[in-house]
């Protein structure tokens, strides 16, 4: 399948899934907004649970790549700020919020596929920040990643509450500096 069209069927995909929830996303629902055949997506797919576990890893709308700014501090409040967004800059919120909170209840969609492709890419920070000497070798990076990204979900999610521009500058901060 051409990396396009593959593209718009997860775009489908997450919008529905943002728009009606998991109850209400259907492979049939996914066919008729991207235009693919729904025998097509069942070929690749043969479940919507499928579906939307590869939508959450590949899709464009919530890529990622790991920051390179030259220091430990720099790549975390890049980090904390690309959550930040994730979590409160639409379209993409809307899809993770929706997406990720589908798959605390519905454990077919296996969302730790999300989580672990994420933190694999995320480790590339804590690897260079030990190789510069910032960090020690023994730090739990998966610790660190879950304080700073958990208080976002914490603030932006769950308290509904906003998360200003220097939030991520404040969280590493507290982090590094200590409190």
């Amino acid at each position: 399948m051409a990396p396009r069209k593959q593209q718009e069927i997860f775009d489908a995909t997450l919008r529905l899934v943002a728009e009606k929830g998991y109850d209400g996303l259907t492979v049939e629902g996914v066919a008729e907004r991207s235009g693919v055949n729904k025998t097509t997506i069942y070929r690749w797919w043969p479940s919507k649970a499928a579906l939307l576990g590869a939508a959450l890893v590949e899709a464009d709308v919530l890529g990622f790549e790991p920051p390179d700014t030259g220091s430990l501090r720099g790549d975390l409040v890049a980090l904390v700020d690309g959550v930040r967004r994730l979590l409160t800059e639409p379209p993409a919120s809307d899809i993770a919020v929706a997406a990720l909170a589908a798959a605390v209840r519905h454990p077919e969609l296996d969302a730790r596929r999300f989580f672990a492709d994420r933190f694999a890419r995320e480790r590339e920070v804590f690897d260079r920040a030990v190789r510069r000497g910032e960090l020690k070798a023994s730090v739990d990076p998966m610790l660190i990643v879950d304080l700073l990204a958990g208080a976002v979900w914490m603030r932006a999610v769950l308290r509904g509450l906003p998360v200003a521009d220097d939030f991520p500058t404040e969280a590493v901060a507290a982090l590094l500096d200590g409190v």
